[in-house]
């Protein structure tokens, strides 16, 4: 664990120059303010504030002024900025003046969730593995969907046009701290995937954020321009974050029985996980977009099913030779971790509590249409969110409905754009 001492250390050893004040939004959009070490005093005494419109992205008014309270073991220096003159990031949490935290931040959220599980005397361990597509830009240096290579999965290169990027990608990774585990091109052309080793959940969500942070950083030297877009190519496999996690107690994981079976615990949290997928389904997946992928039928889980062996079910209960992790395999890159990883523990412990069973098990012999569907678009998963009362605990009442409006009002700008599919359907015809 850093300490304030090793961040003042840090900075004087390694001629930092520049440090980024961050934190994300009720979406999981990185925010920052940047400041210079001669403001060093004023930074560990919790003294930066942010308008608090910010922490809603800019989708709610909220007058009050918040202030930013550095996490010390946070601390990271970048390595792909500048050698002379470099730049760190320090992850903040968010509160009022007075020290107590600002109930709507995502990663207090997320601190309260696991709270209640480590009052129980477990922990919560979660790695990801995250998808993303490399795509040229345009003259102007703005995103596009366009790219030239036609790699499939595991391919190499000179079929793998993004490899390059990816391995710096990865070294950047391993400089700045992260253990990667794999990484590897994708389905679709341009898409790649990059894991890392699992951690605590909030740390695992700190990393998220600054993984994503990096990968557009690094791809951006490369001339091309990431992104974790769940379905920005409707042809193709589109991208998700699927989440594996295990829970310990006493250092050893519970959903192993010792003779290397899957436990009760790890049944029971599956059972969980899908009677309250459909209000997770706000969360995970949520955007338009995202549904996109869901209803796509491109290796992405529609269904609410779990399976040992399946890759198509919406929870998949890995066992290993020595390990048993619960794969979800429904969220996506758009999804804010850290309100992921809450709502997540807390249906999961739901199951836990309430020994919910996760029903049959999807395989060969199944239909699909045995099974409860997923939410069809982003107005069905507000609605479920808002009427699942375990999820709105866990997020709180007030964030939840400031999150729901927010999201009904983006299903509605959706709806009222004509889009080109419309033109070519009906302009000719009608």
């Amino acid at each position: 664990m850093k300490t304030r001492d090793d961040i003042i250390r840090m900075i004087e050893e390694e001629g930092v120059e520049f440090i980024r004040l961050q934190f994300s939004d009720i979406f999981g959009i990185l925010k920052n303010i940047a400041v210079t070490p001669g403001q060093l005093d004023k930074i560990l005494q919790n003294k930066f504030s942010v308008d608090g419109s910010s922490v809603f992205g800019d989708r709610y008014d909220y007058d009050d002024e918040l202030f930013l309270y550095p996490e010390p073991d946070t601390f990271m220096i970048l390595p792909w900025r500048p050698q002379q003159g470099k730049v760190a990031k320090i992850v903040c949490d968010i509160c009022h003046e007075d020290g107590t935290p600002f109930a709507q931040s995502a990663r207090y959220i997320l601190k309260n969730a696991l709270k209640k599980v480590t009052d129980e005397g477990y922990t919560v361990m979660a790695d990801p593995e995250c998808e993303f597509f490399l795509f040229h830009t345009d003259e102007n240096g703005l995103p596009t969907t366009q790219s030239h290579e036609m790699a499939g999965y595991l391919d190499v290169s000179p079929a793998d046009f993004g490899e390059n990027a990816r391995r710096d990608i990865v070294l950047m990774l391993e400089e700045m701290g992260f253990e990667v585990e794999s990484s590897h091109h994708e389905h679709a052309p341009a898409q790649h995937e990059i894991d890392f080793q699992e951690a605590e959940a909030l740390q695992t969500a700190d990393a998220i954020q600054t993984f994503r942070f990096a990968v557009r950083s690094i791809a951006k030297r490369f001339g091309l321009y990431a992104t974790f877009m769940p379905k920005p190519k409707a042809d193709v496999a589109g991208s998700g974050m699927h989440i594996n996690m295990t829970l310990l107690k006493d250092g050893k994981n519970v959903f192993r029985n010792r003779d290397g079976s899957i436990s009760d615990e790890a049944r029971y949290f599956t059972g969980g996980i899908l009677k309250h997928a459909k209000a997770i389904a706000a969360i995970s997946n949520p955007t338009v977009n995202s549904y996109k992928r869901l209803c796509s039928g491109c290796k992405a889980p529609g269904r609410i099913t779990w399976s040992v062996k399946g890759e198509k079910t919406l929870v998949r209960v890995r066992q290993g030779i020595d390990d048993v992790k619960i794969e979800l395999r429904f969220p996506d890159g758009a999804s804010n971790p850290y309100l992921l990883f809450a709502v997540c523990v807390a249906a999961g412990f739901d199951g836990i509590t309430n020994r919910i069973d996760p029903g049959r098990e999807y395989d060969a012999t199944c239909a699909a249409s045995d099974f409860d569907a997923m939410p069809e678009d982003l107005k069905e998963a507000v609605q479920c969110l808002k009427e699942d009362p375990v999820i709105v605990d866990a997020l709180g009442k007030e964030f939840t409905d400031i999150f729901a409006d927010i999201k009904n009002r983006e299903w509605r700008d959706y709806m009222s754009e004509v889009s080109d599919w419309e033109i070519k359907r009906y302009l000719g015809k009608l």
